[in-house]
């Protein structure tokens, strides 16, 4: 007679028994309720006591609702923007994308400023409509991505952040 048997843990054990062997697993082996033997099994400890649980919770608060922070001529407000949005539009795109949360490829895209500048009015529900979106990218570019910009700046400064971090002893 041959037995094997297989543990469930990462290091699996496997005891075979040929049959001069019997009787040791008749000596390791305990009763039941309908009188069948069955071979005897240690509790295996498959965890170790540790400190605990460590539960971190994160909340961000948005600041949503309302007009843009800045208008469409508003240029004079911060004047590093206005520059690259005159000389390098293309770089302040690029930057915006990144803002965004997007690839840095995506203004080489047709129609992408257009699509971040709806999505910028969606994400922080900013009141408007898609003509008035395609109206500042396509009459007004540079202008469109400077306040982009400076919304992007505005909204992400109004964010708060509150951390707390909860240790469950076990």
């Amino acid at each position: 007679m041959e037995e094997t048997t297989v543990t469930d843990q990462p290091e699996a054990s496997v005891r075979k028994t040929s049959a001069r062997k019997d009787e040791e697993v008749k000596n390791s082996t305990t009763g039941s309720e309908d009188g069948c033997k069955l071979p005897a099994v240690e509790d295996v400890v498959l965890t170790q006591p540790g400190l605990g649980v460590t539960t971190t919770t994160i909340t961000t608060i948005t600041q949503t609702g309302g007009q843009w922070s800045t208008g469409l001529f508003n240029v004079c407000g911060d004047k590093t923007t206005c520059l690259l949005g005159a000389l390098v539009p293309c770089c302040l795109d690029i930057s915006l994308a990144h803002q965004y949360g997007e690839c840095l490829c995506l203004p080489l895209l047709p129609g992408s400023t257009f699509a971040i500048r709806v999505g910028i009015r969606e994400r922080y529900k900013i009141q408007g409509s898609v003509c008035e979106d395609w109206t500042a990218v396509y009459c007004c570019y540079p202008l469109a991505v400077c306040q982009m910009i400076r919304e992007m700046r505005q909204r992400m400064k109004t964010q708060t952040y509150h951390v707390s971090t909860a240790l469950e002893c076990s």
